[in-house]
């Protein structure tokens, strides 16, 4: 399906999707209890800590994440590679609620957020006709990383002091990321696009929207409503999984062995969405990305035995599966790919922001006594609310011509 640098870039995102699961809110959330308990903290504060740290990071990635549309992709994925290590490192010395705060929001930074950024923008940027598969293939490597860490990260908690774990977390990191990125995309630049036969084929161009203009457009905002709900929800949910497990009375294990299905589904879902998204475009299918995430919040407020959390989580590994690919290629086809960077810059910060959101959101329902069936239909209004927002103007989401 690909070919040398192709396959290349494509192996370089999915390492890269892979490694920003260290800042991701379903890793970080395996760490919520001994956090609390090494420094005595609530359910509340601790998300309040974590949105704001969140919070400050999506600012200083829209500056930060826009630099990739000026410098050579190996140069950048070096700094953001460092950033990773250090912020790793730093996880593992967590002994105050100030060391805490700082240690989020360099990991939310760092792996949520430039990790993914770096993957995606190089993948949408690079890639054209074959878009869809390219970055359904690239997240694969999240969805890799959500099948088996959980279960791993629970099992290693039991033997290993948390500490020492994210200490051998910052080691992976420096001898893994380095030499992938060398050897996998040094000969990349800015101007590195996919190698098709275009002969005979006349493509029209499209207008290549400056981050300014895209502010002013009315459909990036109604876009943004659909493509937040997936990281506001799911985040909440993650981090405060141990919350869920109490109030459904499930085992300890039950979310973390639920992940294996959240996972199979997303990297079932990310293979044929890939091809979908080739074939019919992401605007047509962006209608549907949060059907599955409004049917979880229905089963997260009917339903309670064991089972349920395995559906609840398949259907956001659902979503989850269509909302990765979704968010990058939509993006790209409606403003082009000139400035992909600087956009994605600030839409990633966005999904950031909603990660905080979420958790604070979560943290304050459930500190003033919010049942997790209450959460859920808070979740479930909101997600109802922005699909109807998007059916409203889904013809209008042509790309323009020049």
């Amino acid at each position: 399906m690909f070919k040398s640098l192709n396959f290349k870039i494509i192996l370089f995102g999915f390492i890269f999707t892979f490694f920003s699961s260290f800042g991701q809110s379903f890793f970080l959330g395996l760490f919520n209890s001994s956090i609390r308990e090494t420094l005595s903290i609530t359910h509340g504060q601790f998300g309040s800590i974590y949105a704001t740290a969140t919070l400050l990071s999506s600012f200083i990635l829209v500056w930060v994440g826009k630099k990739i549309d000026d410098v050579n992709i190996l140069k950048f994925a070096s700094y953001v590679i460092a950033l990773l290590a250090i912020s790793c490192f730093l996880f593992s010395k967590i002994s105050s609620i100030i060391f805490l705060f700082f240690s989020i929001f360099l990991m939310r930074l760092s792996g949520q957020g430039l990790m993914s950024h770096t993957a995606t923008t190089t993948i949408s940027r690079y890639f054209e006709r074959s878009r869809g598969r390219a970055l359904s293939t690239t997240w694969l490597g999240l969805s890799l990383a959500e099948f088996i860490l959980p279960l791993l990260i629970v099992f290693l908690l039991t033997v290993i002091e948390w500490r020492n774990i994210w200490l051998s977390i910052s080691v992976l990191v420096i001898i893994v990321l380095p030499l992938a990125s060398f050897f996998l995309v040094k000969n990349v630049n800015l101007d590195s696009r996919e190698n098709y036969n275009k002969k005979n084929e006349k493509r029209k161009k499209i207008k290549q929207w400056k981050r300014v203009e895209v502010l002013k457009d009315y459909r990036f905002y109604i876009v943004c409503i659909n493509m937040l709900a997936m990281p506001w929800i799911a985040t909440g949910s993650f981090v405060y999984q141990s919350f869920i497990s109490t109030s459904k009375g499930w085992g300890p294990y039950v979310i973390a062995q639920s992940f294996m299905a959240y996972s199979i589904l997303s990297v079932i879902t990310l293979f044929f969405s890939g091809f979908l998204i080739d074939k019919f475009s992401s605007r047509r299918l962006l209608i549907y990305m949060n059907i599955p995430l409004l049917f979880s919040a229905f089963v997260l407020y009917y339903f309670n035995s064991p089972f349920s959390s395995f559906i609840f989580l398949g259907l956001i590994g659902i979503s989850n599966g269509l909302a990765n690919v979704l968010g990058s290629s939509t993006w790209a086809e409606i403003y082009g790919v000139k400035y992909i960077g600087s956009i994605k810059a600030l839409t990633t910060a966005l999904m950031v922001f909603s990660t905080a959101f979420g958790t604070a959101l979560f943290g304050i329902l459930i500190d003033n006594n919010f049942s997790i069936e209450q959460i859920a239909l808070v979740s479930g209004a909101y997600i109802l609310f922005s699909i109807i927002l998007l059916f409203l103007v889904k013809n209008k989401l042509n790309p323009i011509y020049i």
